[in-house]
């Protein structure tokens, strides 16, 4: 009964923060606190900056685990194959289900898969990106399912969970038109659709969305196993197309900032006992991205 409550109040916050005056107000203080913050930002490579140019332009910018060539991304990669044969097409008693994630203990057996969202290279492009300090929210193994079902991150929606949101999300797999990939409108027009649709929370179905805009604007991001799409998910319309020819394995790795101010989420992702095994593990920077809570960012 107490998380039920929790997560009411959040979606009332959430909708509440989404009122035009109060959504208006919030950017303004989270650009002022941006500008404090810009000579503390990490500097970037030419190719690491683009990639922050493109998302802020566009929304989403593409790449592959073998461009960014982390050490890590091998081991990471590796045990995210060993771990598809151990994730289940469904859950027993549920129903309507289109997507299995992995357990938190197979995230913690497997831990060079939430390692790897706390690289500095990955930190510091969500940095950047944010113009703040950043939060590391947590990592996710996912397989969508093949199936025929619509509904919540298989409809159109922009995530809420703060001012800014950025998905680090890599293909374990091939994936095509027919498999599910990661769609999503670009970051101008996503703006024109929300303002025919007075958008400001939840999830848009596919006829509403060709109403106010041709589908020959979406954008699917396929590629081959390793692909990596960065997505400012909380600026642009996106989805995951439903897979038809065989289910999506990829992993979700997802960042805000710092500024408590915008933050909805009071609790982590992962439990405290995980956190502090994976922080023993890592820089003190990096430590202090996965404890965010412990290190927020006051203007």
């Amino acid at each position: 009964m107490v998380n039920l409550v929790k997560q009411i109040n959040q979606k009332i916050l959430k909708r509440i923060y989404r009122i035009p005056p109060l959504k208006k107000q919030a950017e303004l203080d989270y650009d002022k606190a941006a500008k404090e913050y810009v000579e503390h930002l990490p500097k970037l490579s030419r190719e690491d900056l683009n990639l922050v140019e493109t998302v802020r332009r566009e929304g989403v910018a593409i790449t592959s685990l073998d461009n960014l060539s982390i050490p890590s991304s091998t081991r990471m990669f590796q045990a995210s194959q060993n771990l598809i044969p151990q994730i289940p097409r469904n859950i027993p008693g549920k129903k309507n289900e289109y997507v299995v994630h992995a357990s938190s203990q197979q995230m913690m057996e497997n831990s060079e898969i939430p390692l790897w969202g706390l690289e500095q290279r990955i930190l510091n492009i969500s940095e950047n990106y944010f113009g703040l300090p950043v939060a590391f929210q947590g990592a996710y193994f996912r397989r969508d399912l093949a199936n025929q079902i619509e509904r919540r991150s298989r409809l159109w929606h922009i995530d809420i969970e703060d001012l800014k949101v950025l998905k680090v999300i890599i293909y374990l797999q091939d994936v095509n038109e027919d498999n599910g990939p990661f769609e999503y409108i670009p970051l101008s027009l996503s703006h024109q659709v929300a303002k025919k649709l007075k958008y400001r929370n939840g999830y848009v179905k596919s006829q509403k969305m060709q109403q106010v805009l041709s589908d020959s604007h979406y954008q699917s991001c396929t590629g081959k196993a390793g692909t990596v799409i960065i997505a400012a998910t909380g600026s642009v319309f996106h989805r995951g197309k439903v897979p038809i020819a065989s289910d999506r394995f990829a992993l979700f790795f997802d960042y805000t900032s710092r500024l408590p101010k915008y933050s909805f989420l009071n609790q982590y992702s992962m439990t405290k006992e995980n956190l502090l095994l994976l922080s023993s593990r890592v820089s003190e920077s990096q430590r202090q991205s996965l404890l965010w809570q412990e290190h927020a960012f006051y203007t």
